[in-house]
């Protein structure tokens, strides 16, 4: 009884509590807050002074889209408790079409995050050392690989090992923003903007504003991505750990918009926004030190974002018939290994080719993710409409002015970021989408050959003639006929030798022991002078086929079947041992026959 409860709790122990989900899902969101505001200051410092004075106001509208989005993102996650977010919501509401363009630039953000968090990480960490600056491409590999790991080994194990960071990042931007407040001056002075401004603060400018600052928006939308892996109930954790999300992020951007106005801080080339609120508020101190290392650690762990999002997303489209069926497969602890995988080798992708320059990757980030946020928006206002339940109205509203507001910065992000290759989004955005298509009518096609959906005929018997291809008489042999044996009406062993003396004399031992053994199945042995194993074997079985394609239909044999006998040994390091005879046969017979192949594993046990 123990031991079946045991069982029974086993998948629910490897799932998110809600800590954990905010550990998992929430970093590239949390994070954001350290270049978040930072893009907002840079944009109004062209104005000077007197521009640098909106960025509350420009913070207030991108919470108040963020509150938006996490009331939207709570009601997905309610109608759409399998996960998937934007796609699911467009699945139902917007046509197959629309959800796999969202499907398509969700994808892209999880890549484009896992590369931008882990080269910005590198990135703190070569400005804190300048002598590893040479070697940011393999710091990169190294803790890619290191996250990689952590997640193949199980997305609970995972947040685990993120929630001390994660908490002390926040109880240290907390309390920046706490002591800010209680100081009448700062500690240290932060960088002052200069008198002269380029331009005047206009519409224009507070739209570009805005939208760079919607970069801290970016991972909102993974928590409702990623709902299975919650505990149950799993609908409630994960709204409870959205509204976490929201609320967390909300309360820290005001707070250290209010603290930028307060001290009057402007962009400094080599101290970014947040180091010169560090200082300001906590002074330049160990409490400086430990708020930039954890800053430099978040931001490298925020690609643990994309591993909890991107893998449930791609067993959803692999469910859909969009990805091969192999992504929507777990392996132990509930992973979906093969999702973890891709995703972590289109990052590293990245990161050679950017060599680990986070700026070089930067053009590309956010635009993706708003194309899902307004997908998502526009699907929910569809829900409410469609379902027309108690306040259908007001939900229909609020997602439409937030489908409003994120369309909008989404042509901002293009318009700003177009010559900085922006456009490579959209384009591979149509890339993926026609992979999705090409995936889903390969599957079609293969269901109408199979004729899925309709009830066959009876099963029928047919003659078969089992061909066994045999290098020696001994316990593998003799499983391979058995089990040909049971498995054919005729059975007939086939060996390959090559025509020089020492081959010959092994020829005639092995119809000797062959002869010895007597197994009432008769041997073939093809001679091969180019000392090929598979090419005699493909050439007999091509005679065979002539040969019962000739034969009256009461003689001939409907099906031929190669069965291939290899051995499977207990360790791994015995398997390199073996000559993959095995594999080098098949490969060549499904190439050249369209004969049925059957591989027999015979496991044997060596004693140590």
């Amino acid at each position: 009884m123990t031991t079946t409860s045991s069982t029974r709790d086993a998948p629910e122990r490897d799932r998110l509590t809600v800590p954990q989900g905010l550990a998992a899902l929430s970093l590239d969101a949390l994070a954001s807050v350290a270049y978040g505001p930072e893009a907002i200051v840079v944009v109004l410092a062209a104005a000077g002074s007197q521009g640098l004075g909106f960025t509350l106001p420009v913070t207030v509208a991108i919470v108040i889209l963020l509150a938006a989005l996490t009331l939207s993102y709570r009601q997905v996650i309610a109608a759409f408790p399998n996960g998937g977010g934007a796609y699911a919501v467009a699945g139902r509401h917007l046509g197959r079409r629309v959800s796999l363009v969202a499907a398509a630039s969700l994808i892209i953000d999880y890549v484009l995050n896992v590369a931008v968090s882990v080269s910005a990480g590198v990135a703190a960490l070569t400005s804190a050392f300048p002598s590893l600056y040479a070697d940011r491409v393999v710091l990169c590999v190294i803790v890619l690989v290191l996250i990689t790991a952590v997640n193949l080994y199980g997305v609970a194990e995972s947040a685990k090992v993120m929630i001390v960071p994660t908490v002390v990042f926040i109880a240290a931007i907390f309390t920046i923003i706490a002591i800010g407040l209680l100081r009448t001056h700062p500690a240290v002075p932060p960088t002052h903007p200069s008198a002269a401004a380029a331009s005047g603060v206009g519409t224009l400018l507070l739209l570009r504003a805005f939208a760079s600052g919607c970069s801290a928006l970016t991972g909102v939308e993974a928590i409702a991505n990623a709902v299975p892996n919650f505990r149950t109930p799993r609908v409630r954790r994960a709204q409870r750990t959205e509204v976490a999300l929201g609320t967390l992020l909300g309360l820290m951007l005001l707070g250290l918009s209010v603290l930028i106005g307060r001290f009057h801080v402007a962009p400094n080339p080599t101290k970014t926004v947040l180091a010169q609120l560090t200082d300001a508020a906590l002074g330049h101190n160990a409490a400086f030190y430990v708020v930039q290392f954890a800053t430099m650690l978040l931001l490298a762990l925020a690609a643990n974002t994309s591993f909890g999002g991107m893998p449930v997303l791609t067993s959803l489209l692999a469910r859909h018939h969009n990805l091969p069926h192999v992504f929507a497969l777990r392996a132990d602890r509930q992973v979906y290994r093969h999702g973890v995988l891709v995703l972590a080798a289109f990052a590293l992708v990245l990161l050679i080719g950017a060599e680990g320059n986070t700026q070089a990757l930067v053009p590309f980030f956010a635009i993706g993710v708003f194309i899902g946020f307004t997908i998502s928006q526009l699907g929910m206002v569809r829900h409410w409409y469609v379902e027309r339940g108690t306040g259908w109205q007001g939900r229909a509203l609020l997602n439409g002015a937030g489908a409003l507001l994120t369309a909008a910065a989404t042509v901002l992000e293009l318009v700003a970021k177009f010559n900085e290759g922006g456009w490579l989004v959209f384009l591979a955005v149509a890339v993926l989408v026609a992979l999705f298509e090409s995936v889903h009518r390969a599957y079609m096609r293969i269901g109408e050959a199979l004729r899925l959906g309709e009830v066959p005929g009876p099963p029928q018997e047919r003659r078969s003639l089992v061909i066994v291809p045999v290098g020696a008489v001994n316990r593998l042999t003799q499983e391979a006929i058995g089990a040909a044996l049971s498995l054919g009406d005729e059975v007939r062993a086939v060996t390959v030798v090559h025509p020089d003396n020492e081959d010959e004399s092994t020829a005639d031992r092995m119809r000797e022991a062959w002869s010895a053994w007597h197994p009432q199945v008769p041997l073939t042995v093809l001679s091969s002078r180019a000392r090929s194993l598979t090419r005699p074997i493909v050439d007999y079985l091509h005679a065979v086929g002539a040969e019962e394609a000739a034969a009256s239909p009461a003689e001939a044999h409907e099906r031929l079947v190669v069965l291939i006998p290899e051995l499977h040994l207990p360790h791994p390091w015995q398997r390199l041992l073996q000559n993959q005879r095995g594999a080098v046969l098949d490969r060549a017979i499904r190439r050249y026959t369209d004969v049925v192949i059957c591989r027999l594993r015979f496991r044997i046990e060596i004693p140590d």
